[in-house]
């Protein structure tokens, strides 16, 4: 039978000692989920027969060519193909992208998923991104989905792009699969070795699901403790890379009373609650410890949100203390990464507490300018712009976000023009909080990793940007100053990043700029303004003189080839030249090699050059008399033995190096001897 209607009769209450004990008012929990509900109503065996995935599946059986409900395995795949279709579409709607980790790791294992199960019904090519037409179409006049429509090519371009990198490591993957399938086989073992397997996820992206799928395929097993045994390897190492960078590890601190500890922006004053030193708690500190202090209250801002913790200082009467950064604990307990400077500090102390007010500024400039940035980009890049992930110091910002293609010059120059614009409206910053389903409602940009309590705190610059954020910002936009993008790159497949300065920074890095022109104006003799001009002026000169210049060079190579043609020998019939080219390179020496060859027609040619004490060597013959036995490798080896080097190649071209010129006479001599041989 088929349960329709789930029910769920909850009469107990659940203990802390693991008894139950009775409710006071029993009750029966029901519900129905809305697709069972249309295979209800809709009269269908099951939810993929119904409306909303049905048509995804006719769509995998066109592109397949398999008819549903002829083969049940078949039909297995065709409804891993919509129902991952349709959770791919509305993941990359709601803002996540394939990765490594996290929920791009989830959207990349059903992504692939489907992929794999398209190649068991026979689809050879790119597939998937076909299905998001029929999936927006579906769901198009939904409310909750109503972005699909909007972001319909965007989803399709992320899908055709991951389908394209999951070919090519599906390939060199299987291959490396069906080796060791092969092995375990021909072994009579019945379970591929775990550390393969995570081989196949650690090189080739392949989920340990999707490994482990094709074993059962083949009937085996993975052997699933020896991968999850090098995993953890790898994230211990992964771990403790990271615990070498962390100067001031945090003790146990449950013995800490943190209930009446609070942030206060305007506190001038603490008291000292705790200190830890090399990951123990103490009470006293001295001249250059470094260590975590807790106060009972900090205006310090706590990293977070991308944003690095405030800087200054924490004077006792005994002791002068450099506040390094500020971070939360999970509680959200804020303590201060210190270094004492001068004196000592002890638990119970009461300090002045004074934080950089340069840096913070700095860092307040450079967060707003965070969210200005964002706006713009969505106006001028487009609407999939979404942030990545973001980096806020007093010196710089750095932002990662979401785009297929590098951000253009034009569009660079527009989204920094816009931004700088807002600065200059100089419209207070508003900061405001409120219900998480009022900020979303009135437009509030929020990141779809973060987790939010059910108030949060908008940060809002009335008509361009509205942003979830907790931390630090100007009161005023035009407190920013200047904006100004120094760099855009990509940092991960769809993620480009955008790194940029504000203020003071800003300004340094422009005058900076005018002074380079400035003094290439001067080294031009002419006005900053007609810079292009002179190097324009000045490359068509260097071409022109260059162009000379290679004229001058094939008149000397074909001067030099005639020089040499000049010393022509004979061994046994065969025209042999050997001697010393003017030019100083193998290129040069590879040309005059081919010119006087070229003019003898038939016959040996064994050049030599020098430049930087160094010897280069090039032996050409021409196809006949390789017949008769001439091999240039096996001379010029012997040759460049004698002037220290090494060297070898073809019957009828072989080059080398060597390292004495002096001994170059011998070297010829040499050639000469080898050349006789070959032809005695």
């Amino acid at each position: 039978y088929l349960e329709i209607w789930n029910l769920v009769f909850t009469q107990y209450d659940r203990q802390e000692d693991g008894s139950y004990k009775d409710l006071a008012h029993k009750n029966i929990d029901t519900g129905c989920g809305l697709e069972r509900l249309a295979s209800v109503v809709q009269g269908k065996k099951t939810n993929f027969e119904t409306d909303l995935l049905y048509p995804i599946i006719e769509y995998a059986s066109k592109v397949s060519g398999i008819q549903y409900g002829a083969d049940p395995d078949k039909d297995v795949s065709l409804k891993v193909i919509a129902d991952h279709a349709r959770s791919m579409a509305i993941m990359i709607m709601d803002g996540i992208l394939p990765s490594n980790e996290g929920r791009g790791y989830v959207l990349r294992r059903i992504l692939r998923r489907a992929i794999r199960h398209g190649r068991m019904l026979g689809i050879k090519g790119k597939f998937l991104e076909g299905a998001v037409d029929t999936v927006v179409d579906i769901y198009k006049d939904a409310s909750d989905f109503g972005a699909l429509v909007a972001k319909q090519d965007y989803i399709k371009k992320v899908i055709s792009l991951e389908e394209d990198r999951f070919a090519s490591t599906l390939n060199q993957g299987m291959e490396l699969l069906n080796q060791e399938i092969a092995a375990v086989k021909d072994a009579g073992k019945k379970a591929l070795d775990g550390k393969v397997g995570f081989r196949l996820y650690d090189t080739f992206g392949f989920p340990w699901e999707l490994t482990e799928e094709i074993l059962h395929e083949q009937g085996l097993d993975l052997d699933k403790a020896g991968f999850d045994k090098a995993m953890e390897e790898q994230r211990q190492r992964a771990r403790s890379a990271r615990a070498a960078n962390i100067r001031v590890q945090v003790p146990d601190l449950s013995g800490i009373d943190v209930s009446q500890l609070k942030v206060d922006p305007e506190a001038k004053e603490g008291k000292v609650v705790a200190i830890w030193k090399d990951g123990k708690l103490v009470d006293e500190i001295h001249d250059g410890d470094e260590a975590g202090i807790i106060l009972d209250k900090t205006p310090f801002y706590a990293e977070g949100g991308g944003q690095v913790g405030d800087e200054g200082y924490l004077e006792s009467e005994f002791g002068h203390i450099k506040a390094t950064n500020a971070k939360k604990l999970p509680d959200g307990t804020v303590y201060h990464i210190s270094y004492v400077e001068e004196g000592q500090l002890k638990v119970g102390d009461k300090v002045e507490i004074k934080v950089d007010p340069v840096k913070k500024l700095a860092s307040a400039r450079n967060h707003t300018a965070t969210h200005l940035l964002q706006a713009a980009l969505k106006r001028v890049v487009g609407d999939q712009v979404n942030q990545a992930g973001s980096s806020v110091t007093p010196e710089r910002l750095r932002f990662d976000f979401t785009n297929f293609e590098p951000v253009t010059a034009q569009q660079l120059s527009d989204v920094e023009e816009l931004v700088n614009k807002e600065i200059l409206k100089g419209i207070d910053v508003e900061i405001s909080h409120m219900n998480l389903d009022e900020a979303k409602k009135a437009g509030a940009m929020a990141l779809f990793s973060e987790k939010y309590g059910d108030v949060v705190r908008v940060v809002k610059v009335p008509g361009f940007s509205m942003e979830l954020c907790a931390g630090s910002h100007v009161k005023n936009v035009g407190e920013i100053g200047m904006f100004k993008i120094v760099s855009e790159s990509g940092v991960a497949s769809g993620v480009r990043r955008i790194e940029a300065i504000t203020g003071q920074a800003a300004l340094d890095y422009m005058n900076g700029k005018l002074t380079t022109l400035q003094d290439a104006a001067a080294k031009l003799k002419t006005d900053a303004d007609e810079v292009p001009t002179a190097v324009e002026k000045l490359q068509a000169e260097n071409k022109a003189m260059a162009a000379k210049l290679a004229n001058i060079a094939v008149a000397q190579e074909k001067a030099d080839a005639a020089d040499l043609i000049a010393g022509l020998k004979e061994v046994n019939g065969v025209k042999v030249v050997a001697g010393k080219a003017n030019v100083d390179n193998m290129d040069a020496l590879r040309e005059v090699a081919d010119l006087t060859l070229a003019k003898l027609d038939s016959g040996v040619v064994v050049l030599a050059c020098v430049a930087d004490d160094k010897v280069n060597l090039v032996v050409k013959a021409s196809k006949d008399v390789t017949k008769k036995g001439i091999h240039a490798g096996k001379i010029i080896k012997e040759a460049a033995a004698v002037v220290g080097g090494s060297g070898g190649g073809r019957p009828d071209m072989a080059q080398a190096g060597g390292k004495k010129p002096e001994a170059l006479p011998q070297a010829f001599e040499k050639a000469m001897a080898v050349i006789e041989a070959q032809l005695g």
